[in-house]
């Protein structure tokens, strides 16, 4: 739990106005969209046997899943969350947030916010974290109704060994489990077979059936092969209240150092290109699931200054889907980046549906201490 670490996925491509062949020289600044589209929050999008599709449901669960760098006397410290309510709430463990003398979140789309410890119970192991960045947000679903059953499907988020968004499924394979971990004393919880790991703590744990939160990841074994998980129906008068009545002295003394001071970007040649490739994955992930603002709020702020909101939709709603075929980095350093990436995209024209194949070269680069697309050439196959 002592490094903030990206970590390497499949890398996309950047396109805009469609998926013709162009050439962008794009400069970008500390500016993030922010803006709340316009389309609404898509439905989880259910398959024919009435089930909901399981792709979609991470992808939608995934984009309200933070990781969450602490900075303490002796160090630092790694864990994740989720979030809770509009008003930048976000749930996670205390062991995560215990001591904290600085706080910042990591959202899904590589944005970074400073945020403060507004209530904790180390017994219970359970804190929340307000994110003012987040406030408005749409938050994660939850359930604190259903009865959970051993066999029930799972899925585990959070961010294992500083592995950003990670998904991990199993069953729910015990309830009612007791133990105590130093001073937590862990009552009545799930025991999954999704496995937990350093940074995966304060993740949350989603019922397959329903896409909604039922639990927080809280410890593993060893061995990683079984994980526990505290029910939310268990906790959630607590957060509520912390929520509405925030503790102003814990709110001081966890933002008491600032963020700037304390953190830094610690980028390597390495993380960066991961880094690289995952903004460019979210990018096409967030045009293929019709998240239109999730996509723009990533490029270069002279590329959203060149090309509205507006502009960039309509450039993609003739396209059904996207998928990247093979992908690799070219060169690069600790805040810059060269990715050349094919892709496969489904595209509406005149003839019907078409798969349409591209050849593409990219450039992502780091301001500000975020990750930003800033151009991209490429050709036709």
């Amino acid at each position: 739990m002592k490094n903030w670490i990206a970590f390497v996925i499949s890398g996309l491509i950047l396109a805009s106005g469609g998926f013709a062949a162009y050439e962008l020289n794009d400069r970008w600044s500390a500016s993030v969209v922010h803006a709340e589209s316009q389309l609404g929050s898509p439905d989880i999008a259910v398959k024919e046997d009435g089930k909901p599709n399981l792709k979609e449901m991470i992808r939608e669960s995934q984009k309200h899943v933070v990781s969450i760098e602490v900075a303490l006397e002796d160090g630092t410290s790694l864990g994740s969350g989720f979030l809770y309510n509009d008003k930048g709430d976000v749930v996670t463990n205390a062991h995560v947030v215990t001591g904290a003398l600085s706080v910042r979140v990591k959202t899904s789309d590589m944005s970074i916010h400073p945020g403060k410890v507004i209530g904790i119970d180390e017994e219970k192991d359970i804190a929340v974290v307000r994110v003012e960045a987040l406030v408005g947000k749409e938050p994660m679903a939850v359930d604190k109704e259903t009865k959970i059953e051993i066999g029930d499907q799972v899925m585990a988020f959070g961010s294992p060994l500083g592995l950003d968004n990670t998904v991990t499924t199993g069953i729910i394979s015990g309830v009612d489990r007791d133990m105590d971990i130093d001073s937590t004393k862990y009552r009545g919880v799930y025991q999954i077979s999704a496995p937990i790991t350093h940074g995966n703590s304060g993740g949350p744990l989603v019922l397959e059936s329903n896409g909604k939160v039922i639990g927080i990841n809280s410890a593993g074994n060893d061995q990683g092969s079984i994980g526990f998980s505290i029910p939310y129906r268990q906790i959630a008068g607590m957060i509520e209240d912390w929520s509405l009545n925030p503790d102003e002295e814990l709110a001081k003394q966890s933002s008491s150092l600032g963020t700037d001071a304390v953190f830094t970007t610690g980028y390597t040649k390495e993380t960066f290109a991961a880094d690289a490739q995952y903004i460019v994955q979210y990018f096409y992930e967030s045009l293929s699931s019709g998240d239109y603002v999730s996509a723009y709020s990533v490029l270069g702020s002279d590329w959203q200054t060149k090309t509205t909101y507006e502009k960039f939709r309509e450039g993609y709603l003739n396209t059904e889907s996207v998928t990247v075929t093979s992908s690799s980095v070219l060169s690069g350093t600790e805040k810059e980046a060269q990715i050349s990436a094919t892709i496969e995209a489904w595209e509406n024209r005149d003839e019907g549906t078409v798969l349409s194949k591209y050849s593409l070269t990219y450039k992502v680069k780091l301001e500000n201490d975020m990750v930003k697309i800033i151009s991209g050439k490429g050709k036709k196959l």
